[in-house]
C-alpha cells in the first residue's frame, strides 16, 4: 500500500465519522498516567484526539501524530476550541517514512492496527529511543476483535504484550518491562455500541 494509498484510507475511516466535539480518551491511558507529573509526551497514532486533550487538561505538552490529515486537523481544531492549542501540537506522519522529533517523558501507541505495510516493531523501537531516562513507553493493543473494528478478519491474530516486547528488541540494561498483560473492559464504540474486549497492555521504562 502507498503512502497516497495509506492517507486515503485512513481519511477515509475518519471521514465517514461524526467530528467528535470532545472525544473520550483511552481508558488505558488514564488509569497508567493519572497520576505521573506531567511533562513532554508523544502521541502515535492520536486518532479522535480524546488522548491528547486529556493529557493536556492534565497539564502535559503533547505532541499528537497520525498518517490521516482528516485526524490532524479535526485535532488541531479542537485544541483551539478546548483553549488547549498552547499545549497540543497536532502533525501528520506517516511513521513509515518520518518521526517527531523530540525527546519525551511517555510516548503512547494506542491500537496502532493497520493495512498498510507498517514496520510496527521498528516504529516501537525508535519511540523507547526518544524516551528520556526513567521514561515510559505505553503499547495498547487490541487482543480481540470489536463490533466496530475496521478489521473484521476472523482469522486475525493479536500477539501478547511479551510477544511485542520480544519484537521490539530493546537492550534490558537499558530498558526494563513494567507491565505484561491482558485484561478486559466493556468498551464503547464510536456509533455507541458496547462490547467486552480484551486490551493487550505493555509498558517499558528507559532505566538508563
Amino acid at each position: 500500500m502507498s503512502t497516497d494509498d495509506a492517507v486515503r484510507f485512513w481519511d477515509d475511516v475518519y471521514a465517514a465519522r461524526p467530528a467528535a466535539t470532545d472525544p473520550r480518551p483511552n481508558a488505558r491511558l488514564t488509569e497508567t498516567l493519572a497520576d505521573l507529573p506531567p511533562g513532554d509526551v508523544l502521541d502515535l497514532g492520536c486518532g479522535a484526539g480524546g488522548d491528547a486533550l486529556w493529557l493536556a487538561r492534565q497539564g502535559w505538552r503533547v505532541t499528537a501524530v497520525d498518517v490521516s490529515a482528516v485526524a490532524v486537523e479535526r485535532l488541531a481544531s479542537l485544541a483551539v476550541s478546548h483553549g488547549l492549542a498552547d499545549r497540543i501540537t497536532a502533525r501528520r506522519h506517516d511513521l513509515r517514512e518520518s518521526f517527531p522529533d523530540g525527546a519525551f517523558d511517555v510516548v503512547c501507541a494506542h491500537y496502532l492496527h493497520t493495512p498498510l505495510d507498517l514496520d510496527r516493531a521498528a516504529v516501537l523501537r525508535r519511540a523507547a529511543h526518544a524516551l528520556r531516562p526513567g521514561g515510559r513507553l505505553l503499547v495498547v493493543d487490541h487482543g480481540s476483535t470489536a463490533p466496530w473494528s475496521w478489521n473484521q478478519d476472523p482469522d486475525v491474530r493479536y500477539p501478547a504484550p511479551r510477544e511485542v516486547a520480544a519484537d521490539i528488541g530493546l537492550d534490558p540494561a537499558v530498558w526494563t518491562v513494567e507491565r505484561a498483560d491482558s485484561p478486559r473492559r466493556v468498551a464503547t464504540g464510536p456509533d455507541g455500541r458496547t462490547a467486552e474486549v480484551t486490551d493487550h497492555v505493555l509498558i517499558v521504562r528507559r532505566t538508563a
